[in-house]
């Protein structure tokens, strides 16, 4: 990375110092309105933290622009190439936006066209382009949803060439005459979009930076009125693939959303598995000629509108039938499986649509007898995993350090930690994390990378040589690829941006307590059990 300064002579290090004072004080605003927001409030309380969190967003989110833009100015954009899964990639997207998204009552979702090869690319810079375009859409959706995809462009099954990315929601579209324009830095293309939604306009001039460096084009499509489809596409280098699996041939699968995102989505990752895809609008658009086989997916959206006053699923007589829930209707699930049905959570993951397509298969025709004889012989609940999403907690007994100097956001953070099951131990400083693991062990450390004395990277590096192999998490409110990657390179794990958020945090916990649970990454048990008593 050069180190040349920018136009306005500032380098990439005081942008990196710029952006922590930014940053920090903010996080530690937005993370306390976050709990404060989970708390018994009255109505007019609620109201007034409300309002004070989504003017922090916003703030933070002008804060990240224009800190991005100017070191996308200041330095040379490098590359690193690596291996990316592409649906793990739109999947993990998706996700993310998804809280933001179900706050405003749409939905998103994602979709890769079947044989996506696996590319060798730069996959920070790629998820960046992808969370600008759909962060963008969001914001300018006020009904129906978002959906992210990537294909081959026609002419691309040799070793190297261009995929398309695409981010399509249904907002108000954007004039043919302003779509060359919005992607330069400060343009907005209606005026009344900026005092009413905010941002300096400068997400899609980011984008278009990123894909000149990777030699691809970036550029925005649609029907004004109609909604918007932003894309980018560039060359790629493909990396040796196997063929794709078809786990659902010969099964066909029905999708009843009132959503078109959804039934899209949902129909095209059938499809890529092999499937026979039908959907419709309603139960019964969206199983006219359908197999007597056929499993229904069920949206919770269509469940409302079809149910009685409180709720309650009827699924078709003749069909085995899998709810499509968001993650706050969690709720719904005990009645689910107490009635033999499946479920899953928008936006939807193609490998457990697979598994609840294959276990609800062998009940299809006895779907509804069950339903009616669940008090005297209860159905076998289906041997699907449970979507991490809605566990109850992730990380219950699991030991962490927190090495966080900063009180405010130490509080958020231990906050966050209980609420997910786990005991916490915090310092403030990087040579009391070195002296705290020469003490004891751990199962898990959140690092932050600015403290007094040893910071988070030199106290990583320091563990490591003495041999620690606890997984360590590092906290940074720099939001830069570059801090990623110098994490990882100290002998980090993992990374969370601040302010930290429920769903980031569970996430993490959820990958690491797997692994730990496989005999990766934790210490071992015999020693946590010696420092626990």
């Amino acid at each position: 990375m050069s180190n040349r300064p920018s136009s306005t002579g500032v380098t990439p290090e005081q942008l990196a110092t710029l952006s922590h004072e930014f940053r920090t004080p903010l996080n530690g605003v937005l993370g306390m309105a976050r709990l404060l927001e989970g708390t018994r409030l009255t109505a007019e309380q609620k109201a007034y933290v409300g309002a004070l969190r989504e003017s922090g967003d916003h703030l933070l989110s002008l804060v990240n622009d224009v800190l991005d833009f100017a070191r996308l100015g200041a330095t040379t954009i490098e590359l690193h190439t690596a291996p990316v899964d592409v649906e793990n990639l739109l999947r993990q997207v998706a996700e993310l936006l998804s809280p933001r998204a179900h706050e405003k009552n749409i939905e998103i979702a994602w979709a890769a066209a079947p044989g996506l090869p696996t590319l060798l690319a730069d996959e920070g810079r790629l998820r960046q382009v992808l969370l600008n375009y759909a962060g963008n859409a969001i914001k300018f959706t006020q009904t129906g949803g978002v959906l992210l995809s990537a294909d081959l462009a026609a002419g691309s099954f040799d070793a190297k060439g261009r995929i398309r990315f695409s981010v399509r929601d249904t907002g108000p579209g954007v004039a043919p005459e302003a779509r060359a324009a919005i992607f330069e830095a400060f343009v907005q293309t209606d005026p009344s979009h900026q005092a009413q939604l905010g941002g300096a306009g400068l997400g899609l001039a980011i984008v278009a930076r990123l894909a000149g460096a990777m030699n691809g084009e970036a550029g925005v499509g649609g029907e004004l009125g109609q909604g918007a489809d932003f894309w980018f596409d560039a060359p790629f280098a493909f990396a040796p693939s196997r063929p794709a699996d078809q786990p659902l041939s010969g099964r066909c699968v029905a999708v009843a959303s009132p959503n078109a995102m959804v039934r899209e989505a949902a129909v095209r990752q059938i499809r890529a598995s092999g499937g026979l895809a039908l959907a419709g609008e309603t139960v019964a658009a969206a199983l006219r000629n359908a197999p007597a086989d056929t499993v229904l997916l069920l949206d919770a959206a269509s469940i409302a509108k079809g149910a009685g006053p409180r709720g309650a699923l009827k699924p078709p007589a003749d069909h085995a039938c899998v709810a499509l829930l968001t993650p706050d209707q969690r709720d719904r699930i005990p009645k689910l499986k107490a009635a033999g049905l499946g479920y899953l959570i928008k936006p939807l993951r193609r490998a457990s649509l697979i598994a609840q397509v294959l276990a609800a298969q062998p009940v299809a025709k006895a779907a509804n007898a069950q339903i009616k004889a669940v008090a005297a012989a209860p159905p076998a609940t289906p041997s699907v995993h449970e979507d991490d999403r809605i566990a109850p907690a992730a990380a219950p007994g699991v030991r962490v350090l927190l090495a966080e100097d900063n009180p405010i956001n130490a509080l958020l953070a231990r906050a966050l930690l209980e609420r997910e099951g786990c005991k916490v131990d915090r310092i403030a400083s990087g040579d009391e994390a070195v002296s705290a693991l020469s003490r004891g062990a751990y199962d898990l450390i959140l690092m932050d990378l600015r403290m007094p004395g040893l910071n988070g990277v030199e106290a990583t590096k320091a563990l490591r040589e003495r041999g620690v192999t606890t997984p360590i998490i590092a906290l940074t409110a720099d939001a830069f690829d570059e801090d990623r990657r110098a994490c990882l390179a100290a002998g980090m794990n993992d990374f969370l941006t601040k302010p930290l958020t429920s769903q980031a945090l569970r996430a993490v916990l959820t990958h690491w307590t797997q692994l730990g649970q496989n005999g990766l990454g934790w210490t071992k048990a015999t020693t946590r059990a010696k420092v626990a008593g």
